[in-house]
């Protein structure tokens, strides 16, 4: 077994029909195994997965819980900042709400933050430090 992975990501969400519309929008397809209360997208190697935020509660064994959204940030790298304005440019016009416009930052990249309908922060980033494979998927190089 190899510990230090992720094969699912689950999201909460508030309302799954606007969710569902808005990750459409910026081109996601579903996957046929989605159900009316579970909605399942392949990504490199994992799955996301939208769950409605009270039967998220529920699963997890604590009904009564509040669960909140943006302390953690998921985020796209690509190869190039064309690429990084393209990607935070359609997320503004599936309906995202920009929280910082990309721009060059101080580690010496290239990126810009956007929240989706339910506030679940995403970052979309150029590094140059880190070299994408040609299907997008990122492996950290070396220590030098």
């Amino acid at each position: 077994m190899t510990p230090q992975r992720v094969t699912l990501i689950t999201l909460g969400v508030a309302d799954l029909a606007r969710s569902r519309a808005f990750y459409a929008a910026l081109g996601w397809h579903e996957h046929p195994r989605s159900q009316d209360a579970v909605v399942f997208y392949q990504i490199h190697g994992a799955v996301l997965g939208l769950f409605g935020l009270g039967p998220l509660a529920e699963d997890q064994g604590r009904a009564d819980a509040k669960l909140g959204t943006g302390a953690m940030t998921l985020a796209q790298n690509f190869a190039t900042e064309a690429e990084v304005d393209a990607a935070y440019q359609a997320a503004l016009a599936a309906g995202a709400t920009g929280l910082k416009a990309p721009e060059k930052v101080f580690w010496g990249g290239y990126s810009g933050y956007w929240a989706d309908p339910d506030g679940h922060v995403w970052e979309v980033a150029m590094n140059p430090f880190w070299p994408l494979a040609d299907d997008g998927s990122l492996t950290l190089p070396e220590a030098e």
